[in-house]
């Protein structure tokens, strides 16, 4: 992720350095209230901990559990393009995306005394999961025009997401976090444009505790997400 990081940075002072010696183009193509549909290819990382409570034995418990998933993920976007001069816009908009990940937690392998309906040396019953949905990201993209047709920009934005939960165990704040990218927009003479895109998102801590009826409150449970994604959008510029 740190490399990433540093690719994105990379390419931002290039732009800047381009801005300075970019051949003369007509930011007013570009220019206006836009909507769009995309396609995106999200890795999504989840690593998460679960510590438990002292069990009969007073040994105390901490699993660590790592989760990879690529996923295919579908939103949309609306933005409004500002000109500021000849060959420079800021672009400010907000995308929305349908897709889900999933973090469960599952009991060590145990015996059959301690796990009620499970056989000696069986993985016990499955008590907390985070589910992570319904994508939002607020942004302002600083946008270098290369020529009539092609642009391109660098993405800052806040995103949010949903989270729900099942188990015996709190529910925790939605997550927030903050999304780089850097991208392409080409326009047509229609004003239908095509983006791609790169990026990833650094989101806060998840983090729960079990209510205490089925899981003891002293039990703790939490997960730290960040997606990097790959975008393609198909769009009107009005």
């Amino acid at each position: 992720m740190n490399k990433l990081k540093t690719t994105l940075f990379a390419a931002c002072s290039l732009v800047l350095v381009t801005i300075g010696t970019s051949v003369k183009a007509d930011s007013s193509n570009f220019a206006g209230p836009y909507i769009g549909v995309s396609a995106s290819g999200y890795g999504i990382q989840l690593s998460g901990e679960a510590n438990t409570s002292p069990t009969t034995a007073g040994v105390k418990e901490t699993d660590q559990v790592s989760l990879g998933q690529v996923a295919p993920v579908t939103g949309f976007e609306v933005g409004y393009a500002i000109p500021i001069g000849s060959a420079f816009l800021i672009d400010i908009g907000a995308s929305m995306f349908q897709g889900e990940a999933k973090l469960e937690y599952h009991h060590d392998q145990q015996a059959a005394s301690t796990c009620s309906g499970c056989t000696a040396g069986t993985v016990g019953p499955k008590n907390v999961s985070f589910t992570i949905d319904d994508l939002v990201n607020y942004y302002i993209a600083p946008t270098l025009v290369l020529s009539d047709t092609s642009s391109l920009y660098l993405k800052v934005g806040l995103t949010e997401a949903d989270i729900g939960v099942s188990g015996d165990i709190t529910t925790p704040a939605n997550l927030s976090g903050t999304t780089w990218a850097l991208g392409t927009r080409t326009v047509l003479a229609s004003g239908i444009f095509i983006k791609t895109e790169a990026g990833y998102t650094d989101y806060n801590e998840i983090s729960a505790r079990g209510k205490g009826t089925n899981i003891n409150a002293s039990n703790s449970y939490s997960a730290d997400p960040t997606i990097a994604f790959g975008t393609v959008a198909l769009g009107f510029r009005f």
